[in-house]
């Protein structure tokens, strides 16, 4: 189970475990679904409506064909060693700091670190820790997602030092105030769903099939979970894509046309008045794809390095007892 177990004798995670599985996952499940996600943040940065064909990408499959004949299948993986960095980053400070707060609310508080009113409280809190020490690499993600043929970035190098000359320190936290306000609530409503639904799984009849359907349920619980937060929050990742390419307005006119914005409000303001409610959802179905994916991938590979470490650590311990020590 995710979080701190009080009644888990013997097995409870350090804060150094917990980094290493949460950054274990988020590496595995970066290289699995970033395809995905090109496709939401070329959804995203839109300003045309999806459905009109003005626009240079009208439908996932459409969109799909488009950029790999213009741009090859590396195209699908661009802004990847970022995009790494900031899963492997936010994996290990998302998860150490979640085992850390469930714990602190056992050992402070009279609530059960295993409801899932704890988890959604320290999912939220754990992902904004994650995400104001991750941010930058959110942004060098986002931008070379958003490049089209033409180059305005050469390599990472590049493009740190470029926007440090040209836009400032600042440019690394665009976009972090919608960012925050939107990820608490994703975040803490992953780790809601996910502990309501691994609840309602029936427990494994035998001892031998108990890792299997736990991990494939951690799976099927995960995307559930993540599917149901990124509805419920996606208008706000929006918000964040467009805020975070500010500044970046050349590099986009390949795709159509674009808009500068002032902040959160006149984000808003502006995509209701030009594109309207429905502007609000665009790139919602490669979101979902992914969330589902991104989610899941991410509690089942937690999990399944959460087990492997616990095997490691059982044996070490069996093979530096006393008996162990006899028998070698």
């Amino acid at each position: 189970m995710v979080g701190y177990d009080p009644r888990a004798q013997g097995s409870a995670l350090s804060p150094e475990e917990a980094a290493l599985a949460g950054s274990a996952a988020g590496m595995v499940t970066r290289a699995l679904i970033s395809p995905l996600d090109v496709l939401k943040i070329r959804f995203q940065l839109q300003i045309e409506h999806v459905s009109s064909p003005k626009g240079k990408y009208h439908g996932l499959f459409q969109a799909t064909r488009c950029i790999y004949s213009e741009e090859g299948v590396s195209a699908f993986w661009k802004g990847h060693v970022p995009a790494q960095l900031l899963s492997i980053c936010f994996g290990a400070v998302q998860f150490a700091s979640f085992e850390l707060l469930t714990e602190a609310v056992h050992n402070s508080t009279l609530y059960d670190s295993q409801t899932a009113g704890v988890h959604f409280l320290c999912g939220g809190l754990a992902a904004c820790s994650a995400t104001v020490v991750c941010q930058p690499l959110d942004i060098l993600r986002t931008r070379f997602a958003a490049q089209g043929q033409t180059k305005v970035y050469r390599n990472l190098r590049h493009a740190v030092f470029t926007m440090w000359r040209t836009e400032g320190v600042l440019s690394f936290y665009r976009g972090l105030s919608p960012t925050l306000l939107a990820v608490f609530p994703y975040a803490g409503l992953q780790f809601f769903f996910y502990n309501v639904f691994k609840k309602q799984l029936p427990p494994p009849i035998t001892a031998g099939d108990s890792a299997g359907k736990g991990l494939l349920g951690s799976l099927v619980c995960g995307s559930g979970a993540g599917m149901i937060s990124k509805t419920l929050t996606y208008p706000f990742d929006l918000f964040k894509k467009r805020l975070q390419v500010g500044g970046f307005e050349a590099a986009r006119a390949h795709f159509g046309q674009v808009r500068s914005y002032k902040g959160l409000v006149d984000c808003a303001v502006q995509i209701a008045k030009d594109e309207g409610v429905r502007g609000f959802f665009k790139g919602l179905s490669p979101s979902l794809v992914k969330a589902a994916l991104s989610t899941g991938f991410t509690f089942f590979w937690y999990e399944v390095f959460l087990i492997a470490m616990h095997s490691l650590k059982q044996r070490q311990r069996t093979n530096g007892s006393p008996r162990g020590l006899e028998e070698r």
